[in-house]
């Protein structure tokens, strides 16, 4: 595969975990920004429990644990601009649509799949 061909994939990482229940948010995270830094066209996406890594308000000192939230303010820096969450996730879940990081799309849940499979390669945390 030449290098050319290897820019030209699109990478999703569904995030659905919710962030300090486990490694999978800060797992995602730093897989995404890893690949914006060799510059793959990097998409996150939030579904389930996952739509709670990007609610505002989250207290990670609350539990003693590093708050690894604050690094989404990096994603800009590697022009990791495509960010979805789905309508559906947040709905069920009572939240609304507050977030701490800028350029997120609410997406039905038909839009949102739509999305997910027009990349190349999805990997879940």
């Amino acid at each position: 595969m030449s290098e050319n061909q290897a820019r030209d994939k699109t990478i999703a990482i569904i995030n659905t975990q919710a962030p300090f229940s486990n490694a999978a948010g800060k797992e995602a995270l730093d897989a995404a920004l890893i690949f914006g830094s060799y510059e793959q066209a990097t998409s996150l996406f939030f579904l389930g429990d996952g739509v709670f890594q990007v609610i505002g308000d989250q207290n990670a000192s609350a539990i003693d644990i590093k708050d690894y939230l604050k690094t989404f303010s990096a994603l800009e820096f590697y022009d990791i601009e495509n960010i979805y969450v789905c309508q559906q996730s947040l709905t069920e879940r009572n939240l609304s649509a507050h977030f701490h990081i800028n350029n997120i799309q609410v997406l039905s849940n038909e839009v949102f799949s739509q999305r997910l499979h027009q990349h190349n390669v999805i990997y879940r945390f």
